[in-house]
């Protein structure tokens, strides 16, 4: 094999590589000798049949599969000769190998840019003490009273108040017109959960069973829908039943009920050990953060192209799954496309910057990932994907994904080992804020009437 290296930018290279005839014969030979024994033609026995009959019968799958592990492995050998790191899918102009011809072929990827490493080895850094507070301890038993609650209408008329299940009929309005894809009918929402935004909920909370009401609410920046973000709209509300929900006593069969613990007070062990677990994982992440923004601070390099653009991607389809998971897909967030890209696309920049300089990191610290690693990490993506394993794994490899999925073991590698030898100090946990912004203004209302019956 010949291969020639052409720097197309600051971080791009292409490799043209020459594969003389009697490499293509030997792939080609090895592949119908795997053939050979592996499947059963008839009229020989298993692992007899000539070579020509082999060939011939299976010669689409024969020559597939040597071209590809021909030109993976002789990546892998170009790559490592030249002490190359790809940072991102390896894309291949290779046609299929022909027996008693060279393979001429190219592949295109994008490197790390060279930049100056700062020191990472004598960072500082607070790290929250994982704390659990008695009241979200009874936070979680009141849930689990509420799952276990039984619900009845109520039959005076009054008022929604704080726990109250509420059945509603609503929508969003902008300048007198509907806005498409915030309505819905006999919607059932529990006051108090959180399931809908405080303004919203106070409008809910003064209507009786047959009234409606509006206000206007301005949504958050953040808000999880971006077509709605920042935006100001009209909520309309007609409340058409309450139900409220009647509490179990907290008992040892509850607790059975609820998870199969012994009593309450293993119950509450169990809840508080999880809350600790996940807190302790959650500040551990956050200190990592912060240290990884001091190193990206401290230098500036560029940004290869595909890479920023792939985890716009891997944003974005974040974004679908949950907006997936309410019934919603992207188009009904207002924008297009390449409006949404563009929206992700700082938060795509931060990553990819602090993944180059992890990646950096790991090259200077002759991190590695081995193949058992790899394939724990694609059993990962197999189950969340409810696929077998071998299917995921000939995916990656036939799309050449395996380089960035082991850039993603390696940035998470580094970051373990800056953290390790970082000088952290437990600081309590961050308290709330004791001076509380001021309180929204009561949503406006129309004065609460009886829903009026539709005409026909």
């Amino acid at each position: 094999m010949e291969y020639k290296v052409e720097e197309l930018s600051p971080v791009k290279r292409k490799i043209n590589i020459t594969v003389p005839v009697e490499e293509v014969n030997a792939a080609l030979s090895t592949a119908v000798a795997l053939y050979r024994h592996r499947y059963e033609i008839k009229g020989f026995r298993r692992g007899k049949a000539p070579s020509s009959v082999v060939e011939s019968k299976y010669r689409t799958q024969i020559y597939q599969e040597a071209t590809t592990d021909l030109v993976n492995y002789q990546i892998n050998e170009a790559l490592g000769s030249l002490g190359v790191m790809p940072l991102s899918r390896i894309d291949v102009d290779a046609k299929e190998l022909v027996r008693d011809q060279e393979l001429n072929y190219s592949i295109e990827f994008e490197v790390a840019p060279d930049f100056p490493l700062p020191d990472y080895e004598s960072l500082a850094v607070d790290v929250e003490k994982a704390e659990v507070k008695p009241e979200e301890i009874t936070e979680v038993e009141q849930r689990i009273l509420s799952n276990a609650a039984t619900v009845k209408p109520i039959s005076e008329v009054r008022l929604a108040k704080e726990g109250d299940i509420v059945v509603i009929t609503f929508g969003a309005y902008k300048d007198g017109e509907v806005y498409q894809g915030i309505q819905a009918e006999n919607f059932e929402l529990t006051i108090g959960e959180k399931q809908a935004l405080p303004e919203f909920e106070d409008l809910l909370k003064t209507l009786k069973p047959g009234e409606n009401g509006e206000c206007e609410i301005t949504f958050p920046e953040d808000f999880i829908n971006p077509a709605m973000a920042g935006q100001t709209l009209t909520m309309r509300a007609t409340l058409h039943a309450i139900k409220e929900r009647i509490l179990p006593e907290l008992t040892d069969e509850v607790a059975k009920r609820a998870g199969g613990f012994e009593s309450v007070e293993k119950m509450r062990e169990a809840i508080e050990k999880s809350y600790l677990q996940s807190r302790e994982q959650l500040n551990k992440s956050m200190a990592q953060k912060k240290l990884l923004d001091q190193l990206v601070a401290k230098v500036e390099y560029p940004l290869p192209p595909s890479m920023v653009e792939n985890r716009i991607d891997r944003l974005l389809a974040d974004l679908e799954q949950k907006l997936d998971r309410q019934g919603k897909s992207l188009s009904a967030l207002g924008k297009s496309l390449e409006e949404l890209r563009e929206a992700h696309r700082a938060q795509a920049e931060e990553a990819v910057r602090g993944e180059i300089m992890l990646l950096a990191i790991a090259k200077k610290e002759n991190l590695d990932v081995k193949s058992e690693e790899i394939d724990v990490a694609l059993t990962q993506v197999a189950r969340q994907h409810g696929q077998d394993l071998l299917s995921v794994k000939q995916y990656y490899e036939e799309n050449n994904l395996i380089f960035p999925l082991k850039d993603r073991i390696l940035a998470d590698k580094a970051i373990e080992l800056v953290y390790a030898r970082a000088a952290k100090t437990e600081v309590a946990a961050a308290a709330a804020e004791e001076k509380k912004e001021e309180a929204p203004a009561k949503p406006k209302r129309t004065r609460a009437k009886k829903a009026e019956t539709p005409k026909e």
